[in-house]
């Protein structure tokens, strides 16, 4: 029972189990859930984004240890708890009038999170799950600072 849950919850509801980009496609879940509630609830998703790092890191290296496999491609909920991340620093940024936004938040997060730039890399060199989850904590991080200097010059 608790492995199941470990599984269930790693792969954001079996999403990293798709064998063609599962990380691309979780994180694409992740930001169509993420219009799911309402911009007013800003707060609410931030609680969120901190409980899905929690809970990521605690059932990726779980499933890490029990495949003896470092950062399993099945393990996907970094990419939403990154995904969830980039979204939370980008306030005020809603589906309707911020395409442009919404689209590059996603993209910029999968460049970040695939291209691994120094120091997302020595994230990975972490143990147990924050290895697994730091890397695409920092990604997001690298995407919405990316969108903001933007929306600043712009």
């Amino acid at each position: 029972m608790k492995n199941k849950l470990n599984t269930l919850i790693a792969t954001f509801f079996y999403v990293g189990k798709i064998p063609v980009s599962p990380g691309t496609a979780a994180s694409l879940v992740a930001l169509i859930l993420w219009f799911c509630f309402p911009i007013e609830w800003h707060i609410w998703k931030a609680i969120g984004t901190i409980i899905l790092i929690i809970v990521g890191v605690l059932s990726a290296g779980k499933i890490e240890k029990q495949m003896d496999e470092k950062d399993p491609s099945m393990v996907v909920i970094d990419e939403v708890a990154g995904m969830w991340l980039t979204m939370t620093l980008l306030p005020g940024v809603h589906f309707h009038g911020n395409v442009w936004m919404v689209i590059s938040a996603f993209a910029l997060f999968r460049f970040f999170d695939i291209s691994k730039f120094p120091p997302i890399n020595q994230l990975e060199k972490l143990r147990g799950g924050w290895g697994i989850v730091a890397d695409d904590l920092l990604a997001g991080v690298y995407a919405a600072v990316f969108i903001n200097i933007v929306r600043w010059i712009v």
